[in-house]
């Protein structure tokens, strides 16, 4: 009957080593994803598109829990790159490579690769033995009531235990190791294409800065010219002096206004050095060839966009790992509730001297343990709860973060859409009030209009150039949205080259 309790307990120790690294009774829930609940809508919900597109079942299909993180961040800097070189603009992409090798966030977001990759190596380590080596010495001193026996003890013993994962605790510690390690992937990721947007939206910034700059100059060099001719003319006794004050006092608006445009554009260089951590007089003569030039990615078939461009959202991804790590702490949390089995040995030599006594012996022990929860006041039963608790809060962010993305997908196309709807139109209203100034400007100087009559025309010509120009801005500042709510760009085909309705300035 003794030999019971032994006998059960190598039984389950066999049954252990039998399965290796695998729990042979893990608890807790197996991962299946995010609920049906927390999937993207069927389709878009864009009112231009020609036929809404459906997506595919169920929530976005994202890396595996064992990927291998290096081909996550290959794939990634591979369709990041790829996005950004279908601008004819070089400059723009060299930029954001700058950028990237300068961002702190990104170094930040590096580390706590580094950091999770070391917890997933300590959480692997803990599913093989361990071993430790001790040598000691020690000398002590014996009496009784007689001489003193003085002994001297040499040891040397290897030591060496192994946590038998019978419930799956060190499994799920590993599983959501690897899946918190394709988290931070993931931000790394999202990070990148942020800052890619951020150049990118800055590099736009200021060309179209620059382009409002020429404008402006323009308008202000013909303001002064017509307060010149005012002057004459009215030195002689030919134009009213309330006509001469109205031109002296356009002509210092247009001044004031060039002015403030030109520090504009200052500060928004000097805010592209810092992203770009570029010498500043060096990034001035490599922005000077391609001066107030918006730069014009290639058209897409965006009508043909899919939904499932969800799926490379990097945010997205971030957080379904997030979810997959939540589970695993569940089923983590429920181990601690069942017992635990290690196996622990020792061997080692051992010398003793004592009253001219010398011992020479070999030592060792093995066996197993059995911890067996009895009593805690219900703190691991609370623990659970709390895991849940984790998880459901974890998959609400997700669901949350879905909907948002949907919501940035269908504005960023309804932006662009709207801009291309609305340019042509611009073009027009631009080129007709340009020729209306033009002929004001021409009665006046042959006498025949008055300079109220001419000033109305350029305010009205500036007016549409600057709309024009803050038109195909935003534009590109759609193109770009698209780019960081579709997580990086996409794969898309070419529409064939439509003629030109105007200049890309």
């Amino acid at each position: 009957m003794k030999a019971g309790p032994y006998r059960s307990c190598a039984m389950l120790l066999l049954a252990a080593l039998a399965t290796g690294c695998a729990a042979p009774f893990p608890v807790g829930p197996d991962y299946r994803g995010p609920s049906a609940e927390a999937a993207p809508p069927a389709r878009w919900q864009v009112r231009w598109l020609p036929q809404p597109v459906p997506a595919a079942a169920g929530a976005p299909a994202l890396p595996a829990v064992s990927a291998p993180p290096a081909e996550v961040r290959a794939a990634n800097g591979k369709l990041l790159r790829g996005w950004w070189q279908q601008f004819d603009d070089p400059l723009l992409a060299e930029l954001i490579g700058s950028a990237q090798g300068a961002s702190s966030s990104l170094a930040q977001a590096a580390l706590r690769i580094a950091q999770a990759r070391s917890e997933l190596s300590e959480a692997q380590a803990r599913l093989l033995p361990g071993a430790d080596a001790n040598l000691a010495a020690t000398r002590s001193a014996l009496s009784f009531a007689g001489p003193v026996i003085i002994r001297t003890l040499l040891q040397a013993q290897a030591q060496s235990s192994w946590e038998i994962d019978l419930f799956g605790a060190i499994a799920r510690s590993r599983e959501g190791a690897v899946a918190r390690l394709l988290a931070r992937e993931a931000q790394w990721q999202d990070a990148q294409v942020a800052l890619a947007a951020e150049v990118g939206n800055a590099y736009v910034g200021l060309r179209h800065c620059e382009r409002q700059l020429e404008l402006t100059e323009d308008d202000a060099r013909s303001r002064a010219e017509t307060a010149r001719l005012t002057a004459i003319t009215g030195s002689a006794g030919l134009e009213a002096p309330s006509a001469v004050a109205l031109a002296r006092a356009s002509a210092a608006d247009a001044a004031n206004r060039l002015s403030r445009q030109r520090t504009e554009c200052e500060v928004l260089l000097k805010s592209l050095v810092v992203l770009t951590a570029r010498d500043e007089p060096a990034l001035r003569t490599q922005l000077a060839p391609a001066s107030a030039r918006l730069p014009q990615p290639q058209r897409f078939q965006v009508d043909r966009l899919p939904a499932e461009v969800l799926r490379q959202r990097p945010d997205l991804a971030a957080l379904e790992r997030e979810l997959a790590a939540a589970s695993a702490d569940i089923g983590k949390a429920e181990a601690a509730r069942y017992p635990s089995l290690s196996l622990a040995g020792s061997i080692g030599p051992l010398r003793s001297e004592a009253a001219g006594l010398t011992v020479n012996a070999t030592t060792w022990s093995i066996g197993p343990t059995l911890n067996i929860p009895l009593f805690d006041a219900g703190r691991r039963a609370a623990n659970v709860e709390a895991a849940r608790a984790a998880y459901a809060a974890a998959e609400a962010a997700y669901r949350e973060r879905v909907r948002v993305a949907v919501r940035e997908v269908e504005e960023a196309l309804l932006r662009l859409a709207d801009a291309d709807e609305r340019e042509q139109s611009a073009q027009v209203a631009s080129a007709g009030y340009r020729q209306a100034f033009d002929a004001a400007g021409v009665r006046y100087r042959a006498g025949l209009g008055n300079l109220v009559e001419l000033e109305d025309a350029r305010r009205t010509a500036v007016q549409a150039d600057t709309a024009l120009a803050e038109l195909r801005r935003d534009r590109l500042l759609a193109w770009i949205s698209l780019y960081r709510a579709a997580g990086g760009g996409w794969e898309s085909q070419p529409l064939p080259v439509r003629p030109s309705s105007g200049a890309s300035r």
